[in-house]
C-alpha cells in the first residue's frame, strides 16, 4: 500500500535515525516528531505572522531606545499582540532602564591648515557625553588599545584618539570579527582619557565600506574623565586616515549634544503557555524589544521578538501543546545595559523557578543555520541527537557556543542556553545603523527562523533535558 505523501519523509527519516540504547530511547527523535515538525514549518510558511508583526513594530513604532516613548509604545504593542494569541498568561515585568538621548544630529568635519573642511559621517556611541558645543582638536591614529598605551603622553594629550582597526575579513563567522574589534568601541574613550585625550573616534564595526556610522554601547571608568566618543563610517575612517598621512597636523571638529538622563521605568513583556505535564519546568524563548534609535531596529532585534512570539503561536495553532511551560520574553534594554535580562534572571532565582532551557534570537532574521548551545557536554549531546530532524530545513548546524546576552544571566539556573543561529554575512552591514530597516528583512527567511525555533522548543518540551 502506498503511504500518504505527508508520511513518506517521516518514514525515510526514521530509517536514517540512529539506533540508541533503551536507556536513552526517550531522547531519540521519532517519525512522529518529523511529522509534527513538518506541521510547524507548513504553518509558518503558509500562514506565518512574524513578518506582518515586524512590519507594524518597525513601521508604526520604529527605533526603540530604552527610556524613549517608542520603547514604551513597543511594550504596549508586545503585550497586546501576545494577548491576541490567546496564551495562558501575558504580563509585564517591571525593570528600571538607562535613559540616554542622542539629541540633535551629530556633526563632524576634517579641518586642515588650508582649504575647505571635509564632512565626516559620525554618530555618538551610546552612553557618551556630549561635546558641550564644538570641540576641535588634533588627531592621533592608532590600531589598538595597546598601541595607544605605548604612545608618549605628548602625542596624545589634548587630541582626539582615532581607533582605526578594521574587523578581520578572514573570519568566516562575522560575529567573531565583531567581537575581536569591539574593545576599541567599548573601552576606547576611557583609555584615551587616561592618556589626556579630549575624545575618541572609533571606526565603525562592519566589514562594509560605506558612509553609515554604526553606533553601539561604550563605557566609562570611575575616576577617569568622561570624554566624547563617536563612531565614524568606514568610508570616513579611510578618508581621515589618508588625509592624516598627508597632513599629521590636521584637526577634526566634532559637535554632539547627547546626554544621560535619570533611569526610567520600563518592562519585559512575557507571555506563556502552561505545560500540560510538567508546568513547573520552564523553557524561555526571547529577543530584545529595545533597539538603537538610528534605524527601525528590524534585524536587531525586531526579528528576534516576532520569532519568539511566533514560536508560541505555532505550537498553539498546530495543536502541539507543550508538556513543559513555554514563555516568550521580549527583553528590555539589551543594547545599553542588559537590565531586562538581569531582572528576569533575578526574579526567576527569587521565585526558585526551574528553568530547563532558555533560547534567544539576536543575530538577525536571515536564513536559518542551526543553534549555538551553552551547556554541559552531556546536555549538548542530548540536543545534538535531534539534528537529523532539522536537516530537511537547512538548520541542523548545532555547536557549542555563545547563546545570547539577554539569557546570559540565566547561566547556572537553566540546564541549557541556546542561541538561534542564522547566516551572519550581511548582519553587520546594517547592525546599529540607520540602514536597519524593515525592507532588509526577507519574509521567507524570517518565517523559517521562527519555525526552527518552535521546532526545537517542541522537542525540548517533549523530551526535557
Amino acid at each position: 500500500m502506498m503511504l500518504p505523501a505527508l508520511l513518506r519523509p517521516a518514514l525515510a527519516l526514521a530509517l536514517l535515525l540512529p539506533v540508541v540504547p533503551l536507556a536513552t530511547q526517550a531522547q531519540a527523535p521519532t517519525a512522529t516528531d518529523s511529522v509534527n515538525i513538518r506541521r510547524i514549518y507548513d504553518e509558518a510558511l503558509a500562514r506565518g505572522q512574524s513578518y506582518d508583526n515586524l512590519r507594524y513594530l518597525t513601521g508604526q513604532i520604529g527605533g526603540r531606545l530604552s527610556g524613549s516613548p517608542q520603547a514604551a509604545q513597543a511594550v504596549q504593542w508586545g503585550q497586546t499582540t501576545m494577548e491576541k494569541l490567546g496564551l495562558d498568561r501575558v504580563y509585564l515585568q517591571e525593570v528600571m532602564v538607562p535613559h540616554w538621548v542622542r539629541g540633535k544630529p551629530e556633526k563632524a568635519s576634517i579641518r586642515g591648515d588650508k582649504g575647505k573642511g571635509v564632512n565626516l559621517s559620525v554618530c555618538a556611541l551610546g552612553g557618551s557625553v556630549g561635546t558641550g558645543g564644538k570641540l576641535r582638536a588634533g588627531v592621533v591614529e592608532v590600531q589598538s588599545l595597546a598601541e595607544l598605551a605605548a604612545l608618549p603622553e605628548d602625542k596624545v594629550k589634548g587630541k582626539l584618539v582615532f581607533f582605526n582597526r578594521p574587523m578581520n575579513p578572514l573570519h568566516i563567522e562575522t560575529g567573531r570579527a565583531y567581537g575581536e574589534a569591539g574593545d576599541q568601541r567599548r573601552s576606547g574613550a576611557a583609555a584615551a582619557a587616561k592618556r589626556g585625550a579630549v575624545g575618541a573616534l572609533v571606526r565603525s564595526l562592519t566589514l562594509a565600506h560605506d558612509d553609515f556610522p554604526h553606533t553601539g554601547t561604550m563605557s566609562y571608568q570611575e575616576g577617569v574623565t568622561k570624554v566624547p566618543a563617536a563612531a565614524i563610517s568606514t568610508k570616513g575612517a579611510d578618508e581621515l586616515s589618508q588625509l592624516l598621512k598627508a597632513d599629521p597636523n590636521l584637526s577634526v571638529e566634532l559637535e554632539m549634544s547627547c546626554q544621560t538622563l535619570p533611569d526610567v521605568k520600563s518592562y519585559n513583556v512575557i507571555g506563556e503557555i502552561k505545560g500540560s505535564k510538567f508546568p513547573d519546568q520552564i523553557i524561555t524563548v526571547g529577543g530584545h524589544l529595545d533597539s538603537w534609535d538610528l534605524g527601525q531596529g528590524a534585524h536587531d532585534d525586531g526579528t528576534g521578538c516576532v520569532q519568539s512570539m511566533e514560536a508560541l503561536r505555532l505550537l498553539k495553532t498546530t495543536g502541539l501543546r507543550p508538556e513543559r511551560t513555554v514563555r516568550a520574553v521580549l527583553f528590555m534594554n539589551e543594547e545599553n545595559g542588559n537590565r531586562g535580562g538581569m531582572k528576569y534572571a533575578e526574579i526567576a532565582k527569587a521565585n526558585n523557578e526551574n528553568h530547563l532551557a532558555a533560547m534567544e534570537s539576536d543575530g538577525g532574521g536571515f536564513t536559518p543555520r542551526g543553534f549555538n548551545i551553552d551547556a554541559a557536554p552531556a546536555v549538548v549531546r542530548k540536543i545534538e541527537a535531534w539534528q537529523p530532524l532539522f536537516a530537511p530545513y537547512g538548520s541542523s548546524q548545532f555547536a557549542q557556543g555563545h547563546a545570547g546576552t539577554d539569557i546570559g544571566p540565566l547561566k547556572g539556573q537553566a540546564k541549557a542556553l541556546v542561541g538561534y543561529d542564522c547566516d551572519s554575512q550581511r548582519y553587520f552591514d546594517i547592525h546599529h545603523t540607520a540602514a536597519d530597516t524593515f525592507d532588509k528583512v526577507n519574509r521567507r527567511e524570517l518565517e523559517l527562523g521562527g519555525a526552527s525555533m518552535a521546532a526545537l522548543v517542541y522537542l525540548l518540551s517533549k523530551y526535557g533535558l
